[in-house]
């Protein structure tokens, strides 16, 4: 039997290379068909933030207006607050907007705000104290120590339930203690006014989970 001459060997060799590229083309489709897959899905994820919301009974009056004032006068009056907020906060109770004349009545009208159950606008009958009220304190001593959120007090922890409250009870005195006659007939014609503010604000974020 006689060996291929060289020609023929040549052309050989060139006809087989196609037929070994097609070879791996079909393993290499073969091994990408040939894997077990399998997927999990947790779908629908979503973020949307809560609201905070206070409302009063006050109906836009004044908790206080007096007229006539006399030295020793006393009153109180109570006002309930409500939180529509879907998110747990804390609210804080604090003066703003003194205003009034110069001859000092802002240093000699007490106010002490206390937080509690039971009462309302209209009454504070069957209002309960809860235990950690300031004492009363000066109007202008209020509007230095008590000005704003971070100094506030009387403290409600709310919950984040919609409609849930709590009432807070003013008392003022008209404190003329350790004053002279002629002291206190300076403050005749006197006026002093201020605003009670009460603030709610969410709690701190929690640690992402």
């Amino acid at each position: 039997m006689r060996s291929p001459s060289p020609r023929v060997r040549k052309v050989a060799g060139f006809s087989a290379a196609p037929v070994a590229v097609l070879l791996a083309g079909v393993m290499v489709w073969q091994g990408s068909t040939a894997a077990f897959t399998a997927t999990t899905r947790n779908a629908g994820n979503s973020w949307a933030t809560g609201q905070v919301a206070l409302t009063d009974d006050d109906a836009g009056r004044a908790g206080f207006t007096v007229e006539s004032l006399v030295p020793g006068q006393t009153g109180q009056k109570c006002i309930e607050v409500t939180s529509n907020s879907t998110v747990a906060g804390e609210v804080r109770a604090y003066v703003q907007n003194l205003s009034g004349s110069a001859a000092g009545l802002e240093d000699r009208i007490l106010l002490q705000v206390q937080r509690g159950t039971g009462g309302s606008f209209n009454s504070c009958d069957g209002f309960t104290p809860v235990p950690g009220a300031l004492p009363a304190q000066s109007l202008s001593t209020l509007a230095q120590v008590n000005r704003d959120f971070a100094t506030g007090g009387a403290v409600w922890d709310t919950e984040g339930r919609v409609g849930e409250s709590s009432t807070y009870r003013g008392t003022w005195t008209f404190d003329t203690a350790g004053m002279t006659q002629s002291q206190i007939d300076a403050l005749q014609g006197s006026r002093v006014s201020i605003d009670l503010v009460w603030e709610l604000q969410s709690d701190d974020a929690a640690p992402a989970s």
